[in-house]
């Protein structure tokens, strides 16, 4: 089984070490996909975030980790029924990995963590050896209370083999990316990237969902808030006159193949107030 990972990370092509180690942490990524599938974990659970654009929508950036939502709020749920067959799996595929549960329960977003310090001679990396191992981690978070009003689609993936995903719609999606930008209280181009992609997608907010978000989770935590055209503009405004562009390149580029980084240079409040402008609503 290991063959066919083996494969899928030659048609990378990868030309360094750097991309070689991402395109290992994207594949690692579909193959656990596969494995929670397996494990009936997309009957409750949907992938979100910038993976699921990566993998389901072609998004021209690496993404590190795997985020998902419960698709109905559950306080009692646990990583640790997925984890055992995640990693019972992973051997399946020659992968000699470990799998841990980093929940706590007095929290929404649970956590796992998926990791392996062998990988290089596993896969045979060109670029990186023995003797100077490259070790893997992807992180898995889900929100077991997430916001009401998101939107599921379903989607047939054939690698490694032949499964189904459960994952937010794409105006669900763009609504979390833009809870977290306008909410994060640190910054991260990565956001701001994504964005921009939704942008030209011509991708709908799902403005219901943003609403139940900015109540439940931020600054404005228990306030109603009326996410109205006006409201959002606003705010994202004010969002980009404050950033500093050169930081936030900086945080992104690393993720990003060489057109779209050269891309980059257009980065300023004036290209993001007009991407602005072009901002949608379902």
């Amino acid at each position: 089984m290991i063959e066919i990972i083996r494969q899928r990370l030659g048609s990378y092509a990868s030309r360094d070490a750097r991309e070689e180690k991402q395109a290992t942490k994207e594949i690692l990524q579909e193959v656990a996909l596969y494995l929670l599938w397996r494990a009936d974990f997309f009957q409750v659970a949907a992938l979100q975030g910038g993976t699921s654009l990566r993998i389901l929508h072609h998004l021209p950036r690496f993404s590190e980790d795997l985020h998902f939502i419960l698709q109905k709020p559950d306080a009692a749920f646990e990583w640790k029924r997925y984890l055992k067959p995640l990693m019972e799996g992973l051997e399946e595929f020659g992968l000699q990995s470990e799998v841990l549960d980093r929940s706590r329960m007095d929290r929404s977003i649970r956590e796992a963590l998926l990791k392996n310090d062998s990988v290089s001679n596993q896969l045979n990396l060109k670029f990186v050896g023995v003797g100077n191992e490259s070790p893997v981690r992807i992180k898995l978070e889900i929100d077991v209370n997430p916001p009401a009003g998101s939107g599921f689609a379903h989607t047939y993936l054939d690698f490694p083999l032949d499964f189904e995903v459960c994952h937010q719609d794409l105006p669900s999606n763009f609504a979390l990316k833009l809870h977290a930008l306008l909410c994060r209280s640190y910054l991260k181009g990565r956001d701001w990237y994504d964005f921009n992609w939704y942008i030209k997608q011509k991708i709908p907010l799902n403005r219901r969902l943003l609403q139940s978000a900015l109540e439940q989770a931020g600054p404005w935590k228990g306030v109603k808030v009326e996410t109205d055209v006006r409201w959002v503009i606003e705010r994202l405004h004010e969002k980009v006159a404050a950033i500093d562009w050169k930081a936030a390149v900086a945080d992104v580029e690393r993720f990003l193949g060489p057109a779209e980084r050269a891309s980059l240079k257009l980065w300023s409040s004036q290209f993001f107030a007009h991407r602005i402008g072009q901002l949608s609503f379902a």
